[in-house]
């Protein structure tokens, strides 16, 4: 049986300068994305996405290792706005590349449960051919929405689990 591993568990004390964000705005784009704690002790990412200039996404993102021994699972505890969403990783910070998992949320809050060997390689949407992740260590833990449209968004997250 595989040991948990809490990635983020946020409250009331999280500094939300954990969390950076990064929007289309580093290629000429015109999103805007925001990050705070709100008074239920939750993080919240929330903003708007433009299509203007070529725009089209927003992420938030979180930097720090964890080895992976027998865990095959993120398990995330929010509650999303109906937008579909995607959890990202990155075996290593400084690859260009990051394992996407998508997920659609209801509005209410839900569990989301992503396999770690079903998040498939991407570098600026296009999916790469190389293997779905295997990695031993998660370097970077990021959140990003970026449907083809331009729409608000508001995304809450209590907890991110490795099992």
């Amino acid at each position: 049986m595989s040991t948990k591993i809490i990635l983020y568990q946020f409250d009331k004390d999280s500094p939300k300068t954990d969390w950076r964000i990064v929007d289309d705005v580093v290629m000429g784009g015109k999103s805007s994305g925001n990050f705070y704690i709100n008074n239920a002790g939750n993080g919240v990412f929330e903003g708007f996405v433009s299509l203007e200039n070529n725009g089209g996404f927003s992420s938030v993102r979180y930097r720090k290792t964890f080895q992976i021994q027998s865990q095959k699972i993120i398990r995330i505890q929010l509650k999303g706005d109906g937008c579909k969403y995607q959890f990202r990783v990155k075996a290593n910070s400084n690859d260009r590349h990051s394992y996407i998992g998508e997920f659609q949320t209801s509005g209410e809050w839900e569990i989301i449960e992503i396999e770690l060997t079903k998040m498939y390689p991407a570098f600026r949407g296009r999916t790469l051919s190389i293997p779905n992740f295997d990695k031993d260590q998660i370097e970077e833990l990021a959140f990003l929405i970026g449907n083809k449209k331009e729409q608000g968004f508001h995304l809450e997250i209590k907890s991110i689990q490795l099992l």
